[in-house]
């Protein structure tokens, strides 16, 4: 019968190609400042997640080697394109197919057309259960990497350029969002409600000096935005 969850021979080749040790807050200080307050903030574990995080991994059987997972382009699919190689000598068939948005990953798991995704961060999967009443889980020693969160320049290059009413991207969705408004608020561009943390929305500005417009765009748009 055809697994229905990433084994844990599949966590291990992840963590195999040293991803380990993105998963301390010491890795993520690599990045530019902004980036590493972002982590600060609100730690972000990415992490494969399935439908069955309870299942471990055995020597594959005949038809049951085929593992597909549902992941972005960057920086995930091209971390299973590396773990494909170590799984190929263990028996196993890694089948990824990219997606460009947030949404579909989760339904090809929770309907079991895949195995498992790789492309969200534990927050961003937790608040997805609860608004859409799924059941995906994070596979068993899942956590892979934190994914940092930073300010990109787009017309501006220094943040001492923002000048008023200059328009800043962030997710519509509601851990991202708040991941990036407490980000703003660390570089003193606003200032939220006192309390707002994770679920912060842009309901909870309550200083915006700069009277910045904050557009909200779908996670995976954000880098479009930019010139």
């Amino acid at each position: 019968m055809k697994k229905k969850i990433v084994s844990a021979i599949l966590l291990s080749s992840l963590l195999t190609l040293g991803l380990a040790g993105c998963g301390s807050k010491e890795a993520s200080s690599d990045t530019s400042t902004a980036s590493s307050q972002g982590a600060a903030a609100t730690e972000a574990s990415s992490a494969v997640a399935s439908t069955d995080a309870s299942k471990e991994a055995a020597a594959p059987a005949d038809g049951d080697n085929v593992i597909k997972i549902a992941a972005s382009e960057t920086p995930h699919a091209e971390i299973l394109d590396q773990a494909a190689k170590i799984l190929e000598k263990k028996g196993y068939k890694l089948e990824v197919k990219v997606f460009d948005d947030y949404i579909q990953p989760n339904n090809v798991v929770e309907s079991g057309d895949f195995d498992a995704n790789y492309f969200q961060h534990v927050n961003y999967l937790n608040s997805f259960n609860k608004e859409k009443g799924t059941h995906i889980a994070i596979a068993k020693n899942g956590k892979i990497h934190y994914e940092p969160i930073g300010i990109y320049a787009g017309t501006k290059k220094d943040l001492k350029d923002i000048a008023d009413g200059d328009a800043i991207a962030i997710p519509n969705d509601t851990t991202n969002e708040a991941r990036a408004l407490l980000l703003l608020q660390q570089e003193g561009l606003i200032k939220l409600a006192d309390g707002a943390g994770i679920t912060a929305t842009v309901n909870d500005v309550k200083e915006n000096p700069h009277k910045l417009k904050l557009v909200e765009v779908a996670a995976e748009q954000v880098t479009k935005q930019l010139p």
